[in-house]
């Protein structure tokens, strides 16, 4: 257990079946002490008691909250070794129907959220830890009709390029997770349509839609002890390789939800 008594912040954990939640109880597994952290208390309260971790009320919007976690994380546990932030916004639609506000929504959670989770956990880590932020696929291959969202994510790539650079010399390590398409709790309804999943594993080479511990998996690799950092990692079965299927080929029609 290489991550044993390592201790990892996980924020945006608070759904259960979901990436965090899957990520946080992975992370315990391995026996690392884990901090989660979300908007709800009450779900984030019940994973804490399962897997033996604190768990912190923080909104991956307001960077003031940010910097809280990371000063709780150290407090109780007087380090962090380990940053992984999942916490996201999806806020969707066309170029042409999207507004100024639902644009800088986006940017608050999806990209600024990601620059401070940087600063504030890189301010209290210890050398030759590792942060991990969750991209999307979007962020590199077009997907209709996420321009918001994915483009915020792109700019997260982009952060994690610099933050390589400027704490490369702490030996702290940083990386992105471009997760392809996923199921969850959350994102159940995208696969109630019959012959909607079959229409994405025509698509992925692997043949199988994601699930939360196929990401969760990549996090406790980068989070042990290696020689990658300012690298975006498309985690999509390969989907990467191939092409992501158009709203007119899904069975149902488009699907997705603005979710707040």
């Amino acid at each position: 257990m290489e991550l044993k008594d390592k201790v990892a912040v996980v924020l945006g954990a608070s759904a259960a079946g979901g990436t965090g939640w899957a990520i946080a109880e992975a992370l315990a597994a391995e026996g690392a002490k884990v901090v989660v952290a979300a908007r709800r208390l009450e779900p984030l309260e019940e994973l804490a008691k399962k897997i033996g971790g604190k768990a912190v009320v923080c909104d991956a919007g307001k960077a003031d909250q940010i910097a809280a976690l990371a000063h709780a994380a150290k407090d109780a546990y007087g380090q962090i070794d380990i940053a992984v932030n999942s916490a996201a916004r999806p806020i969707i639609g066309p170029i042409a129907d999207t507004t100024p506000t639902a644009v800088q929504k986006s940017l608050d959670v999806n990209f600024l959220g990601h620059v401070n989770f940087v600063r504030e956990t890189a301010a209290v880590m210890r050398d030759g830890g590792s942060i991990i932020l969750i991209s999307s696929f979007s962020a590199a291959q077009p997907v209709m009709p996420f321009f918001p969202y994915a483009c915020a994510k792109a700019a997260t790539d982009c952060l994690v390029r610099y933050a390589a650079m400027e704490y490369g010399a702490r030996g702290i390590r940083v990386n992105s997770i471009l997760p392809g398409p996923i199921k969850t709790d959350m994102g159940a309804h995208l696969y109630e349509v019959p012959g909607r999943e079959e229409v994405y594993q025509r698509e992925i080479p692997l043949k199988r839609v994601g699930l939360p511990e196929d990401f969760a998996r990549v996090v406790i690799w980068l989070s042990k002890p290696h020689y990658i950092t300012g690298v975006n990692i498309p985690v999509s079965g390969g989907l990467h390789l191939t092409r992501v299927p158009r709203e007119d080929e899904m069975p149902g029609g488009n699907r997705y939800r603005n979710r707040d």
